[in-house]
């Protein structure tokens, strides 16, 4: 009962601070004029949002950093190793996205950093995370539980983490692209790696990990008042990409990397689906979607935005619970 106490605790205390965070925010980003430029590539819909104040990816991320400091000094959760690291990757892609935002604001389109810019600086920040995790005795071997596979992997595992922090938060950015979609897929995402990390005992720091999950789903939640259709404010790259790294080391830190593809399926779905798109498109000339990623295409045929996020919410839900009965069952 006292887990349940506390992750119900965390995720009220996530959501209130959240909320409270947003109304301070909102005026402040519409006053500062940080607004979202839509690019014309996008259809006439999304034309309309041209002008919705961006960066508020703030909303959720303060409140987790207010809430584990809190809860640290009072002594109601350990500040440790694990738990440290996964702060220091929420906040370094935070201020990767805030960069990129804010050269789209100050530039008043949708370019903000040169695509290989990012990549290059979310590859040196995933090399980092790999570096201390490694240091810190992080394992290096891969565990598939339901074949009874343990992989020892060495350094090879190195680039295995690099490749799932990278992959991972280009795959949160990519969904980013409906009013409320990407806000909610992670919300479930994070709720089930809580669940996971309060049941991975042998782990240094599984409950504050479980805890710093479960305050990042209220937080979530509360940024969703805002962010669901029509959006009052977009979470922006500051948001996607905190909650990427977040979420790919969270994953990596409970041993549950290979849940993740689980978890975040439909987040797999919609990089696939323009990776797809990107290959047809160059080598064959031709188009598999009308519109990459995935929710583009169901916006072209004609799908209401809100419908195409209930799908996607109901999918997402679906494979983060599959994700918690294999990765805490199997």
């Amino acid at each position: 009962m006292l887990i349940l106490a506390k992750s119900i605790l965390s995720i009220t205390l996530g959501l209130v601070i959240a909320i409270v965070t947003g109304l301070i925010a909102l005026p402040f980003l519409r006053k500062l004029k940080a607004t979202q430029t839509v690019s014309n590539l996008i259809n006439k819909r999304h034309q309309l949002k041209n002008g919705t104040p961006t960066l508020g990816g703030i909303i959720f991320i303060i409140p987790p950093l207010i809430i584990t400091t809190m809860l640290a000094i009072r002594g109601s959760m350990e500040m440790n190793a694990n738990l440290i690291i996964i702060l220091l990757v929420f906040v370094a892609y935070a201020i990767l996205g805030f960069i990129d935002d804010y050269l789209k604001i100050k530039e008043h389109n949708n370019k903000g950093l040169p695509t290989l810019v990012k990549l290059f600086f979310q590859i040196i920040l995933a090399i980092v995370f790999t570096f201390i995790y490694i240091k810190n005795g992080g394992t290096t071997a891969l565990d598939v539980s339901l074949f009874g596979i343990h992989l020892e992997l060495g350094w090879g595992y190195a680039l295995f983490v690099l490749f799932l922090l990278v992959a991972t938060t280009n795959a949160v950015n990519i969904t980013d692209g409906l009013d409320g979609l990407c806000g909610g897929l992670s919300a479930m995402a994070f709720l089930a790696y809580g669940v996971i990390a309060f049941g991975s005992t042998w782990i240094m720091g599984s409950e504050s990990i479980a805890l710093f999950s479960f305050t990042l789903v209220g937080s979530i939640i509360g940024f969703l008042l805002f962010n669901s259709h029509p959006a009052k404010v977009f979470m922006g790259d500051t948001g996607s990409l905190a909650l990427g790294g977040a979420l790919a080391s969270i994953a990596i830190l409970t041993h549950h990397e290979i849940s993740l593809a689980l978890i975040g399926g439909v987040f797999v779905i919609e990089t696939l689906s323009s990776l797809i798109q990107i290959i047809a498109i160059r080598k064959f000339n031709k188009k598999v979607f009308l519109k990459a990623p995935l929710h583009h295409h169901f916006e072209e045929l004609g799908w209401e935005e809100t419908d195409i996020v209930k799908v996607f919410w109901v999918a997402g839900f679906l494979l983060a619970m599959f994700g918690v009965i294999y990765g805490v069952w199997l």
